[in-house]
């Protein structure tokens, strides 16, 4: 009896898994671009899409006449999340720190970023090092601990910077205030060069050790294992194809460089990171086949950026370069929607090439575009309900799913401020210190 009363209970579970939105005007990339239809999630995924769908007994149904859907937004370059800070520039190569190792699941901001319609995001760490530190692709899951927002399956990467930041001429290795004599190598861009060809000469050189060890192991031997090298271990994994790059940048002659390392090396450059002159150099980016994650108008705010132009999405995207837009900030996180809207008006792109560059695009550049990034049955649940046009600066994300959990809800959060506000006000109150009047004898 008790055994077939959990399985009872196991099976209303799974009915009330099921969720069914309809009459929505449903927003993707794909053969079917924008139109009016209906979506099935169950289990956290996507099982039905089409003008019509049929309704499982037992389902939540979501009227959304009026509305629209689309896939969650996905965000490129963030820095949310993290606990301590994201720059450990105290070496040219930090390729052993691992930004997995401080995520921070309480930072508002991944509410906030949820409110704006974003579900998952790569974050990075700084642009101090020209080999910096392993990144780590997060589902925004307001709620959970830091292991439960890890996207898992998500190809691990690695952060790499070009220019300025990196070359930090005349920084002291310590940080200010250290004695400028430990200044720290290297101080100009052809230094940044010798620093990443430095790294994988080691890196070459390690991964054939463990090669030669691995071929041993195969024909049945049993050698000494070599010593794990934890600034190498990532590198290799670079070599083997394990591990994208996502490379801070900003002038076209870096950008070449880095691809003719990365030809010598025989790796590829994942993403492009910022990459406000991709413009110039968008044919050689895609012969590559690096994409570039970029800003939708941001430019003359450091020396870098004076040949920035708003034009710069569209230009890489017409040039077979996969483009995406991301946020490098908290705020602009929750604004994804319209820096996509601005590549219509700079560039002319239509609505579904504005929408990928927060959606399928940057899924591609994550290697997890068989997961998320469009509504396709068969990908994960993430997606978003807005009250109008995405694309319009006057509408509100109204409901966000991830993994078909619903992780946002405007009407709950506007309803809950006031008893929120409330318990605010008693907790402050408590903190307050007694009065003479209050306070006890001693």
């Amino acid at each position: 009896m008790k055994r077939l009363f959990l399985m009872g209970l196991m099976a209303l579970a799974a009915v009330a898994q099921v969720t069914v939105i309809e009459n929505a005007t449903i927003m993707s990339e794909g053969a079917k671009g924008t139109f009016k239809g209906s979506i099935v999630v169950k289990d956290g995924k996507i099982i039905e899409v089409g003008d019509k769908v049929m309704v499982p007994p037992g389902a939540t149904v979501i009227d959304a006449q009026g509305q629209f859907l689309i896939p969650g937004i996905i965000d490129c370059h963030s820095h949310i999340a993290v606990d301590g800070g994201v720059n450990e520039g105290s070496v040219s190569v930090s390729s052993m720190a691992n930004i997995r190792d401080v995520i921070n699941p309480e930072d508002i901001a991944i509410y906030r970023a949820l409110a704006g319609g974003v579900t998952a995001a790569n974050i990075l760490h700084g642009s101090a090092n020209a080999i910096g530190g392993q990144t780590l692709v997060l589902k925004m899951r307001w709620g959970q601990d830091a292991e439960g927002m890890i996207f898992q399956g998500a190809t691990p990467g690695i952060k790499f910077a070009l220019g300025e930041n990196p070359k930090r001429a005349g920084s002291p290795q310590g940080g200010r205030g250290a004695p400028a004599t430990n200044a720290r190598y290297p101080a100009t861009r052809m230094g940044v060069e010798d620093v990443i060809r430095e790294a994988f000469n080691e890196a070459k050189a390690y991964k054939a050790t463990w090669d030669a060890y691995d071929a041993q192991v195969a024909k049945g031997q049993h050698p000494i294992p070599p010593r794990k090298d934890l600034k190498l271990e990532p590198l290799k994994e670079v070599l083997e194809g394990k591990r994208f790059v996502h490379a801070h940048c900003y002038r076209a002659d870096e950008i070449l460089m880095l691809i003719r390392v990365a030809d010598d090396y025989g790796f590829k450059i994942k993403t492009f990171q910022h990459v406000l002159e991709g413009y110039k150099v968008a044919k050689e980016m895609a012969a590559h086949g690096a994409g570039g994650s970029t800003f939708s108008d941001w430019w003359a705010y450091k020396a870098e950026a004076f040949d920035a132009i708003p034009y710069n999405a569209a230009v890489m995207t017409k040039k077979g370069v996969v483009s995406s837009l991301n946020s490098d900030d908290a705020e602009l996180m929750r604004r994804l929607n319209t820096e996509a809207a601005k590549a219509m008006k700079y560039g002319g792109l239509t609505r579904e090439e504005a929408l990928a560059l927060v959606t399928i695009n940057p899924a591609k550049q994550l290697g997890v575009d068989n997961r998320v990034g469009s509504i396709e049955v068969g990908k994960d649940a993430d997606i978003v309900i807005y009250d109008k046009d995405p694309l319009s600066n006057y509408a509100k994300v109204q409901k966000v799913w991830i993994d078909g959990t619903k992780y946002f809800d405007r009407d709950s959060d506007v309803s809950a401020r006031p008893s929120k506000e409330l318990e605010k006000k008693k907790l402050a109150d408590q903190e307050k210190p007694a009065t003479p009047a209050t306070r006890r004898p001693q």
